[in-house]
C-alpha cells in the first residue's frame, strides 16, 4: 500500500521537475553538422526533464518513411528489443535486453530515484529478456517467415559479431563466444568468456561490438558510469571508451577515450575506418550538448568529461585537466542535443534511394530538452569517406499527436534484401523500410 500511495507523487514530482526546467533558443539543425552552434552552457538548479511516455502502437498505426519508401512490421511482439545483427546467410539476430540489476553500491539519492521514475515513463524499466532471437525469411507481407530463440540466459546481452564459425556477444560484463553453424536456429554450447568488460553500477550498461574486416580483432564500446563523473573518476576506470580485442588471445587494449557513452560502431566504405555514435552529456540546458558521429582515431582522446566538441570546458567537472582538454579531438559530425543517437550502419547494400552511401542514425529520443529531440532515423549522407551535407529524414512519427512514444528507435542494420531494419524498443517491433514496388 505504501508503494501505491507514493507513486502518484512521485509522477507528480516528476511533472514537476518538467515544468521548472528551461527552453531550447536554437532548433535542433543548430546543432547538427560538422560545426554545430553551441551557446553558453544554461543549467538551472532542478534538470529539464521533458520525456515522452511510453505508450507504444495503436492498431494500425506505424512509423511514417520518407517519400518514395514504404514501411512494413519485420516482427512483432518482442520483449524490449534493442539491437541487431544481420548474418551473412540473412539471418537476422535481435537481442531482446535491458538494463541488469542495479548492485547495492550504485550510488542513490533523490536525484536517481527521480531518474528512476522517469526511466520508467519512457518505458525503458523492463526486466531484461535476456536472449537473442533469430528471425528468418521474408514473406510477402513484408515480416519474417519464422522465429527462434538462439540464445538464452544471457546478462543484458547487447553487440553481436560473426567471425569465422564463432558467434561473439557482448553481455553487460563480459565478451562471450559461442560456436555457430550457417542456418543453426538455436545454440546449446556454452558461452566461453574472451575477456571481461567494465561492469559493476552500469550507468550505461549496453556493450556494443564490431569486428574488423580481416576478423583478427573486435572492437567493444563501453559507455560511462554517471554523466560528468559526479561520483568520481575511479568509477570509469576502462569506461567511456572503445577498446580493441585480440581475437586469437582475447587479450585487450584501449583503443579510444573521452566518448561518453558510444554505442552504435560501423565501418567507412574503404574498410579502414571505425566510426561510432555518441551520446553526450546532459544538464546544460537545452541546446548542449550535441550527440555526434565520428571517425575513431587509433589513441585518440575526444574530451568527456574534461571537455565537449573538442575544447569546450565543463566547469562542472573537478578537478579540471587541462592538459587533457588540449588533446581532445573534435568530432566530425554534430547529431543534435540529446537525441540519443543510438544506432549506426552504414548504407551498404541499401535498396533505398536516395539513401545509398552514408550513415543511417537511430535516434532513441530526448528525455533532458524541451521541446523533445530524436525519436526517428536519419541519414546522413557522404562523398567518398567523409559525411557531406544536411542529415535527412528516414523515418518518423514516432511521436504521436499529444507527443507520446508510440515507439523509439534504437538498432539500425541493412539487411540482404536491401532493406532497413529498425529496433523499436517501446513498440517491440523490428520495422523494415523498403522501396516502394
Amino acid at each position: 500500500m505504501r508503494i501505491r500511495t507514493l507513486l502518484p507523487a512521485a509522477l507528480a514530482a516528476v511533472s514537476t521537475l518538467a515544468a521548472c526546467g528551461e527552453v531550447a533558443k536554437l532548433p535542433v539543425e543548430a546543432g547538427m553538422g560538422p560545426h554545430p552552434e553551441l551557446p553558453a552552457p544554461n543549467t538551472t538548479l532542478i534538470p529539464t526533464v521533458n520525456t515522452a511516455k511510453a505508450v507504444g502502437w495503436a492498431d494500425g498505426a506505424q512509423p511514417t518513411p520518407a517519400s518514395g519508401l514504404a514501411v512494413t512490421a519485420y516482427a512483432r511482439d518482442l520483449d524490449h528489443p534493442r539491437w541487431l545483427y544481420v548474418l551473412p546467410n540473412g539471418d537476422v539476430l535481435v537481442a531482446e535486453t535491458n538494463a541488469p540489476p542495479k548492485p547495492d553500491e550504485a550510488p542513490g539519492g533523490l536525484k536517481n530515484w527521480a531518474a528512476g521514475i522517469v526511466m520508467k515513463r519512457a518505458g525503458a524499466r523492463t526486466d531484461s529478456a535476456n536472449r537473442i532471437t533469430l528471425l528468418r525469411g521474408l514473406g510477402q507481407d513484408g515480416a519474417a517467415q519464422s522465429r527462434s530463440v538462439l540464445l538464452e540466459g544471457l546478462n543484458s546481452p547487447f553487440g553481436m559479431a560473426l567471425v569465422g564459425d564463432q558467434l561473439y556477444v557482448a553481455n553487460a560484463d563480459a565478451v562471450l563466444r559461442f560456436p555457430y553453424q550457417p542456418g543453426q536456429t538455436h545454440i546449446t554450447a556454452p558461452g566461453v568468456k574472451v575477456t571481461d568488460l567494465p561492469a559493476g553500477i552500469n550507468h550505461h550498461w549496453t556493450k556494443n561490438l564490431i569486428a574488423s574486416p580481416d576478423g583478427k580483432k573486435l572492437y567493444a564500446s563501453v559507455g560511462s558510469n554517471s554523466n560528468v563523473a559526479e561520483n568520481g573518476m575511479q568509477i570509469e576506470e576502462g569506461r567511456a571508451a572503445i577498446w580493441e580485442i585480440d581475437v586469437a588471445s582475447g587479450a585487450k587494449r584501449l583503443y579510444a577515450s573521452g566518448l561518453r557513452n558510444p554505442v552504435g560502431m560501423a565501418w567507412a566504405p574503404d574498410g579502414k575506418t571505425l566510426w561510432t555514435a555518441v551520446n553526450e552529456r546532459d544538464e546544460l540546458g537545452s541546446d548542449l550538448v550535441p550527440d555526434y558521429m565520428t571517425s575513431v582515431q587509433d589513441g585518440g582522446f575526444y574530451g568527456w568529461p574534461y571537455s565537449y566538441f573538442g575544447q569546450h570546458v565543463d566547469t562542472r567537472v573537478k578537478p579540471p585537466r587541462p592538459d587533457l582538454v588540449a588533446k581532445a579531438i573534435v568530432p566530425d559530425y554534430a547529431l543534435g542535443p540529446h537525441t540519443a543517437s543510438l544506432g549506426l550502419a552504414w548504407s551498404g547494400d541499401a535498396q533505398l534511394a536516395p539513401f545509398t552511401h552514408g550513415m543511417f542514425v537511430g535516434q532513441h529520443g530526448s528525455w533532458n530538452r524541451d521541446p523533445r529531440s530524436g525519436y526517428k532515423v536519419i541519414y546522413v549522407p557522404f562523398t567518398d569517406n567523409r559525411p557531406d551535407g544536411a542529415a535527412q529524414d528516414v523515418l518518423t512519427g514516432f511521436l504521436d499527436a499529444a507527443g507520446q512514444a508510440q515507439g523509439r528507435p534504437v538498432g539500425v542494420a541493412v539487411d540482404r534484401q536491401g532493406g532497413l531494419l529498425v529496433a523499436d524498443d517501446v513498440g517491440n517491433v523490428i520495422w523494415r523500410v523498403s522501396g516502394k514496388p
